[in-house]
């Protein structure tokens, strides 16, 4: 079944465990809708733009983008399982920033991401990627709260 609406959709991912369920959404609505699958991970280098780059730096920097391939490899083995295929890329940015411009210059259809759950004090003081999509995307978002 091909959908009218679901041309692309881009499942954003930062590899952690609550994402998970968000990467089976997206590679199913994918999968049901004949969409072109793409995923992406932002390494998240606006929290170091006021460090110096130095050792240090550069040390986060390479855990971070090994975790972007770790990640990227997992959703492109899922969908595989289920026939799917995935456009796999690793951006540096801040993440809900970054997840707009891409969704925006790609001609995303919907974007699925996942989220914790977080309300109150903890949304407030970790701020939420997921919050900041939903209220800046002109794209629709797919929201998908992680296993616990």
């Amino acid at each position: 079944m091909s959908s009218k609406i679901y041309k692309k959709i881009l499942i954003a991912t930062d590899g952690s465990e609550y994402t998970k369920n968000a990467v089976d959404y997206g590679i199913d609505l994918a999968k049901n809708t004949d969409a072109k699958l793409l995923t992406i991970y932002v390494v998240d280098t606006a929290a170091f733009a006021s460090i110096p780059m130095d050792a240090a730096w550069e040390s986060m920097y390479e855990l971070l983008r090994q975790e972007g391939d770790v990640a990227m490899k997992y959703v492109a083995e899922k969908a595989e399982e289920e026939g799917v295929e995935v456009e796999a890329n690793i951006i540096e940015g801040h993440p809900a920033d970054e997840i707009i411009k891409y969704s925006e210059k790609n001609s995303i259809s919907l974007i699925v991401l996942g989220t914790l759950g977080k309300s109150g004090l903890d949304r407030f003081l970790l701020g939420s990627v997921a919050e900041k999509v939903v209220r800046n995307s002109k794209i629709p978002v797919l929201v998908v709260r992680g296993k616990k």
